[in-house]
């Protein structure tokens, strides 16, 4: 898997929350279910408006997208979504991608560099 494309409809999503696993911690909350067939994985993000501004949620996106660009090799071929709680606002990217990392082990979609060799 090289990158992750967006997902985006709202059926999507849906089947993602239903058939998938999911687990949460203080920052996030993670959805990860296989991929439809044919298809690579995909990255959903959802950012409530009770989190903060636009400003405030598009910067919690980017750290995100960018914690999943980072560590694309480690994360299974699975379509994701990751939801952010409010105690996300101001972290620091370190402290997003230890509770990312954290919560892909924690419903196990993801592997430590040079766990599959």
């Amino acid at each position: 898997m090289e990158s992750l494309t967006t997902l985006k409809k709202t059926d999507d999503f849906e089947r993602i929350y239903r058939e998938g696993r999911s687990g949460g911690n203080r920052l996030f909350v993670m959805y990860a279910a296989e991929p439809e067939p044919g298809r690579e994985g995909r990255l959903g993000i959802s950012v409530s408006k009770k989190v903060g501004n636009s400003v405030v949620r598009h910067r919690i996106r980017r750290l995100i997208k960018e914690c999943f660009r980072l560590h694309i090799s480690e994360w299974a071929d699975r379509d994701y979504i990751v939801a952010a709680r409010k105690e996300a606002v101001g972290k620091s990217f370190g402290e997003v991608e230890a509770d990312l990392l954290h919560l892909g082990r924690k419903i196990s979609v993801y592997t430590q560099p040079g766990e599959n060799e």
